[in-house]
């Protein structure tokens, strides 16, 4: 499956954003779906995760209350919504799928990825 986000930019603090990764190519209902976050310098990290139907979600605990996942099988569409940003969620964000049901918070059990997005939140 092939993944391509978007929805990236610039917002102050306090500000919200929604991003989108399009999935083509594949059935995207059969791939528990990843967003992750990389900030220069630092580890791809965890941000968000959502199951296959959609009915289980995970979030790390930095973006917990304030990030919601969410997915459309319909329109093979993974969206991010982002709320009460803070300069610390300066980064770009990727959004990746797994095969099967199952999310996980590593990374590295994704199989595959998109090109990213920049998100930059300025105090």
């Amino acid at each position: 499956v092939q993944l391509i986000e978007s929805g990236g930019g610039s917002v102050q603090a306090g500000g919200s954003l929604r991003l989108s990764c399009a999935a083509s190519g594949g059935t995207f209902s059969s791939y528990a779906m990843g967003w992750f976050r990389q900030a220069p310098g630092k580890e791809r990290e965890f941000v968000a995760a959502i199951s296959w139907g959609g009915g289980y979600t995970k979030y790390a605990d930095s973006v917990k209350g304030r990030f919601v996942i969410s997915r459309d099988t319909a329109k093979n569409t993974l969206t991010l919504r982002m709320n009460s940003l803070k300069p610390e969620d300066t980064a770009v964000y990727y959004c990746a799928a797994r095969l099967g049901n199952l999310y996980n918070t590593d990374p590295h059990t994704y199989n595959n990825w998109g090109q990213g997005t920049q998100v930059t939140v300025s105090s």
